[in-house]
This record gives C-alpha cells, structure tokens and sequence, in this order.
C-alpha cells in the first residue's frame, strides 16, 4: 500500500500520509507496480547481441581467410580468372560481416549500459538480422517486440535518464 502522490509505504488504517500529509480516502488500494517491458527484458536483448556478434565476428573472421588463402592457391591456370572475381567477393563479404558484428557489440554493450542511442541501433540491427535465420531471426524479432512500440521509447529514455542521474 502506497500513497498516490508521493509514494510513501502506508499502514492499513492510516488516514494520513506520514510524508506528504495527503489524506487517505476511501479505502486502501493494494496494487502492483505495473510492468515495464523494456525494464524487464533488456539485459537479455543486450547480452543476445553480444553473443550473436561474437558468432557474426568469427564468421567474418572465416570468410576472410577463406578468401585470402584458399582462393590465393587459384592465382595460376584456368582458375586465375575465378579468383579474380571470387576472391573480392569473398573478402568484401567478410569485411560486412566484421562491420555489422561491431555494430552488434556496440549495440549490446550500449543496450547494457543504457545508452541513449543504443535502442535506435539496435532496432536497425534488428531489421537486417530478421534474414539470418534462425538465430538472427528470432533476436530480431525479440528486439523488435521490446523495443519498437511507442511506449518502449518513453520506457528506456526514463531508464536512460535515471543511469545519468545516478
């Protein structure tokens, strides 16, 4: 039992409040403090970003010596022109991969520490992650779902404000 305007735990029976000095009316009301969705669920958005990125790094990592190594053995013969193309590739598509598991651990460790700009991020990280399935998919999804509605937006300012203040 708490008092409507300041907040102060009440005694049953009590008419007054003992800090603000409100007056009791009526019965007292027992209630639970509601649920805040994004208070409740985002250590574990943050923690899941990290451990996916970690798996995304060791991808882009993978792909990089892939074509820095096995393509490099095409450099004579028949198969020089397929390393032309294929080892580019390749490379530019592991240096992606490096680039968005650093923005998925940027995202997760700003989503822990409830940074401001991290639930924006992690909402456009969330969108490409929907095409990496099944993983991806479902920590989009997860992300999403906490994140997106607009009351989640005034939810992690106020927990945003509340790590500054303190």
């Amino acid at each position: 039992m708490f008092c409507d305007q300041c907040g102060t735990q009440l005694q049953m029976g009590q008419g007054f409040c003992t800090k603000c000095g409100k007056q009791i009316t009526g019965g007292i009301q027992i209630s639970h403090p509601s649920p805040n969705r994004v208070r409740e669920h985002i250590r574990l958005i943050g923690i899941l970003w990290l451990a996916i990125s970690a798996f995304e790094a060791i991808e882009g990592v993978a792909a990089l010596v892939v074509a820095n190594t096995i393509f490099w053995r095409f450099s004579h013969g028949p198969q020089a022109e397929a390393r032309a193309f294929l080892q580019p590739l390749v490379s530019f598509i592991g240096v992606l991969i490096l680039l968005k598991a650093a923005a998925g651990f940027a995202a997760g460790w700003g989503l822990l520490q409830r940074e401001p700009w991290a639930r924006m991020l992690s909402i456009v990280l969330a969108f490409f992650a929907l095409f990496h399935v099944p993983f991806g998919t479902a920590l989009g999804i997860y992300t999403l779902w906490v994140l997106l509605p607009s009351e989640a937006d005034k939810e992690y300012e106020e927990q945003s404000r509340a790590k500054l203040v303190a």
